[in-house]
């Protein structure tokens, strides 16, 4: 089992805390948001991981190669990154896709225990992790299920078919892996790539009946897109140094 990051974007809602920086260098608590996920990924067990870099690439080169730690990592550069949305970044590491892995988005953070869960969740070919919560507003990845199968996946689902949200995070196994390769290299074939989601990709082995959720409720995950996520950020990674404080209110 492997992971793959995609880490290409610039962040630009997180500019004031980024500095010239690319999004998966801002610092949270102390440390870029990528130190936590890699972090995250060795106390699961990954033993490498793949990032896909863009915005920034040599500085975030640089600060992977500063730090001696128990996963190895390796990149890939999406020379598109400031003209094409992630199906392209997807695309740029699709050599890394030759055995199990979890492909995780760039701005999540999460406990290690969420990666857990997804990791330990029955076996299928393709996984995706999602959450609930009493409402979702334009920016959440909704998804609208039955039972365990995804059905449909997308920022602008109706109300009345939603059920949860995409944390940004799935795991491919067995078959799912050249499915997901076989899907993206089709995708790419379309001349309205560049401004696609990989999640599309999702949503239509979704209708096939190919993919399958992993809730991860009460565990703490945080999409840091803005300002105000990285104060949410700051709480959870406090809640993981204290297990003692309570979870209640979490983001």
């Amino acid at each position: 089992m492997k992971a793959i990051i995609l880490s290409a974007g610039r962040g630009k809602r997180l500019a004031r805390a980024s500095g010239e920086g690319p999004k998966c260098m801002v610092p949270v608590q102390g440390q870029p948001l990528i130190e936590w996920q890699l972090d995250s990924l060795a106390r699961c067990g990954i033993p490498r991981a793949s990032v896909v870099l863009g915005y920034g690439a040599d500085k975030v080169r640089r600060l992977l190669s500063a730090r001696r730690r128990p996963i190895r990592v390796d990149s890939r550069f999406n020379p598109f990154y400031a003209v094409a949305d992630n199906l392209v970044s997807c695309w740029m590491a699709r050599d890394c896709m030759n055995e199990d892995f979890v492909l995780i988005n760039g701005d999540t953070l999460f406990e290690p225990a969420v990666l857990q869960r997804l990791l330990e969740a029955p076996p299928a070919p393709v996984t995706l992790a999602v959450d609930h919560k009493a409402s979702y507003d334009a920016d959440d990845m909704k998804v609208q299920l039955a039972g365990d199968r995804l059905l449909a996946i997308g920022k602008d689902l109706a109300p009345e078919r939603v059920d949860a949200e995409s944390i940004g995070m799935i795991r491919f196994r067995a078959a799912g892996v050249g499915w997901f390769r076989d899907a993206l290299e089709r995708a790419m074939q379309d001349p309205a790539a560049l401004g696609r989601w990989y999640l599309s990709v999702i949503g239509a082995m979704a209708e096939r009946g190919q993919v399958r959720v992993q809730p991860v409720a009460g565990l703490d995950w945080c999409e840091v897109d803005y300002p105000l996520d990285l104060v949410r950020a700051a709480r959870m990674l406090g809640r993981w140094v204290d297990p003692g404080l309570s979870r209640a209110g979490s983001a």
